[in-house]
């Protein structure tokens, strides 16, 4: 029986990984079973109230300190430290990491500390505290493994090769919302034509990102950290499709390409039963009919969020926080239509330019996420960015 603690278990990832680990449970003579023994999330909520009905865990986190007593069938744990709790109270085999933002990053540290396993689903973690997370796990004897789809496929494809006779990691997108609109056309873009995402249902922060490319600026970060290699190694491809995930390129002039319908589920399950592969019944690729795969470069007029991430990545420290966090603010903003969607970018821009501090440790990061959000709020009640152009 492994011990599952699930972190953001009412997200959209969490809601999906309790999906996957029913259907683990529920196969025919499956040698192994998993028992959830703790739920975290932001507060309680009736998605949340339902999902401790079913799984009954031990243990059960909100970070909201107002909720009080116990609920039937767990034991509540509150308050701004409750998700780290949550991990010494239960001592987990796995943890899955779905909370957003920097929710979870302490206590995804605890759980590595422990030398525990650690799924991470969120782009923030690594992209933030990337350094850190991968130096806690090493330290310790912690295990980190991706759920996000194209750094699941990247894992996969280098199971048994060595990275030293890597050239490329490619990581694929479909381009977003916007993929065809005329550049022109995108300072009138609404939130709701942003979040029509043309393959992928996810969250609406993430679908901005998608439709910005800046969840492909993170995932370049990402990537160096969890792979060991520098960020210029990290390409992207244009992949209309959205059946190629990623493809590593050897030195040999060979490469692999991991494909597979998109759907969260399937990296959630490499995630949860690894090294194993196991089937739970969801959806997969009928290779005869599955018609034409195209691969186009990305355009970084079009989407200029690729380059400045690639600039935080080369500057190191915390800049890449800095870039996350103010990310997260000006895409609020669109979203509350205070802002044109061509203007994310050139505000997330105008913060790493007005920033000047470093550090290393939890403290400097988390100063340094509240500074970039609070200037880019800033920023935008004063309008002193770039603004308009193309992104």
């Amino acid at each position: 029986m492994r011990r599952v603690v699930v972190l953001g278990s009412t997200g959209s990832v969490g809601t999906q990984t309790l999906d996957v680990l029913e259907r683990l449970n529920q196969r025919d003579g499956a040698d192994e079973r998993f028992q959830v023994v703790g739920l975290g999330a932001g507060h309680w909520s009736p998605a949340l109230e339902a999902q401790v009905q079913h799984w009954s865990p031990s243990f059960t986190a909100v970070a909201d300190p107002v909720e009080s007593g116990d609920r039937a069938n767990t034991q509540l744990l509150r308050g701004p430290t409750a998700l780290d709790d949550l991990i010494e109270a239960t001592s987990p085999d796995l943890v899955v990491l779905a909370t957003p933002g920097l929710a979870g990053l302490t206590a995804c540290l605890v759980a590595l500390r422990a030398g525990k396993t650690v799924a991470i689903a969120n782009k923030e973690t690594l992209v933030s505290a990337g350094a850190l997370v991968t130096r806690t796990a090493s330290d310790h004897g912690g295990t980190i493994l991706p759920i996000d789809s194209e750094h699941c496929a990247i894992w996969q494809c280098l199971r048994g090769e060595d990275i030293a006779t890597v050239t490329a990691l490619v990581l694929t997108s479909s381009g977003g919302a916007f993929r065809d609109t005329p550049i022109e056309d995108l300072a009138d873009a609404t939130p709701e034509q942003a979040l029509k995402h043309p393959t992928w249902s996810m969250g609406p922060k993430i679908t901005v990102d998608s439709a910005t490319l800046m969840n492909k600026g993170l995932e370049i970060i990402e990537a160096s950290w969890l792979f060991g290699c520098p960020a210029e190694k990290v390409q992207l491809a244009l992949h209309r499709q959205s059946i190629v995930h990623a493809m590593v390129v050897f030195c040999d002039g060979s490469v692999k390409a991991q494909l597979a319908v998109p759907d969260m589920r399937l990296p959630i399950t490499a995630a949860l039963v690894h090294p194993a592969h196991v089937d739970v019944d969801l959806p997969q690729l009928d290779i005869p009919h599955l018609g034409a795969l195209t691969f186009e470069p990305v355009d970084e007029h079009r989407y200029p969020a690729v380059p400045l991430a690639r600039s935080a990545a080369a500057s190191g420290g915390l800049y890449p926080a800095v870039l996350n966090a103010a990310n997260e603010v000006a895409v609020e903003r669109f979203l509350h239509r205070e802002v044109r969607f061509t203007e994310i970018v050139p505000l997330v821009a105008a913060t790493l330019d007005r920033y000047q501090e470093s550090g290393e440790d939890v403290a400097d990061l988390f100063a340094a996420d509240a500074w970039a959000r609070e200037t880019c709020r800033e920023l935008v009640a004063t309008a002193t960015y770039g603004r308009g152009g193309a992104n």
